[in-house]
């Protein structure tokens, strides 16, 4: 027991959001510490750049650099180049903490999409043991989104979770600290830059990457369009596939609005898929409490509305949404000393 004491005080708790977009740390007693995409740059088999250097560094590398991504639709795609990316992040989170907690390997909490299966599972523990972890656990990604934009996921009320993170959209319904019905699809921000990119090539013969995409879905981007929505443009560059020479057209919020629409859709049958499931008791509290919305992709203008539209309840936006599953972690962390089991 004084063993165990002595490692937890010279240790370090951790929280990771491992997530296929971007990677965030939280170090406990000390918040968020690390938030950088999910980028790894790779020359000879070696990681030169990891996060924010290796994404500036995608699509315009020589010949012997690749720039990967080693995280897809919420897991891990290669195991190796995500153990090298969570070693560096780990490692960049543990020099903001105090050198006397430097001694001992910190103990982590990864969150996970609920859909992975154990082998996948078993990989992301793996890896986080590599990287440098003592003892690892997992989350789920919603009820961690959920512990942290402050639902009430530990009371005898129904409290809906849709989380939109890059590669999986997390939708759940949170009773007594478990969840009750959830539906996970492999649709996010990512899937929303791919129909970007494939409505320029369809429409304008246009050639552009997918940190264009991003750039456009952030600019003109919207889940929800009437006749009062401000119509907004942008200017997109890129290589015209028939000259192939550079070439910049300007594409209207309408357009953009039309070739999200399928993966909005299929957002909105996911929650509505869960509601459907749910049962009536706890149907009826979401009528009061409505729906929390929280990740990247809940930023998507108009995306709340159009939920609100379908579903028929409240739906809201989670402040700091980005931030909402490593604050879970974080709020987590601060439970597992008194526990002998994981708390949610």
């Amino acid at each position: 027991m004084l063993l165990q004491k002595a490692a937890r005080f010279f240790s370090t708790d951790i929280g990771i959001d491992l997530g296929t977009a971007n990677c965030l740390v939280f170090v406990k007693g000390q918040g968020i510490v690390l938030s950088e995409p999910s980028y790894v740059a790779i020359k000879n088999g070696e990681p030169i750049a990891v996060g924010e250097e290796a994404k500036r560094m995608a699509a315009r590398t020589p010949i012997g650099l690749t720039v990967e991504r080693p995280m897809k639709i919420g897991v891990i795609a290669d195991i190796r180049i995500t153990e090298l990316m969570l070693r560096s992040f780990i490692q960049k989170a543990k020099t903001k903490v105090v050198a006397r907690r430097r001694l001992i390997k910190p103990r982590i909490l990864v969150a996970v999409p609920t859909g992975i299966t154990e082998v996948e599972r078993r990989a992301v523990m793996d890896c986080a043991e590599k990287a440098g972890a003592r003892e690892i656990r997992l989350i789920d990604e919603p009820m961690a989104a959920a512990v942290g934009v402050g639902l009430p996921v530990a009371e005898p009320t129904g409290s809906m979770i849709v989380d939109i993170g890059g590669g999986t959209t997390e939708v759940a319904v949170i009773s007594l600290s478990g969840i009750v019905e959830s539906k996970s699809v492999p649709v996010g921000g990512d899937t929303m830059d791919k129909a970007i990119v494939e409505h320029m090539k369809r429409l304008y013969n246009l050639a552009i990457g997918e940190r264009t995409a991003e750039e456009i879905k952030i600019a003109v981007g919207s889940a929800y369009l009437d006749e009062k929505s401000e119509e907004m443009t942008t200017e997109v560059r890129g290589r015209d596939l028939i000259t192939g020479l550079p070439k910049t057209i300007t594409v209207s919020s309408k357009e953009i609005h039309n070739a999200l629409d399928s993966s909005v859709t299929e957002i909105l049958l996911a929650v509505h898929s869960t509601l459907e499931k749910c049962p009536p008791e706890l149907a009826s509290d979401l009528i009061r409490h409505g729906i929390t919305l929280a990740g990247g992709g809940a930023l998507l203008r108009g995306l709340a509305r159009r939920i609100s539209e379908v579903t028929g309840l409240f739906a809201r936006v989670a402040e700091d949404p980005l931030l909402a599953v490593a604050k879970g972690t974080g709020d987590i962390l601060n439970y597992l000393d008194n526990m002998e089991s994981d708390p949610y």
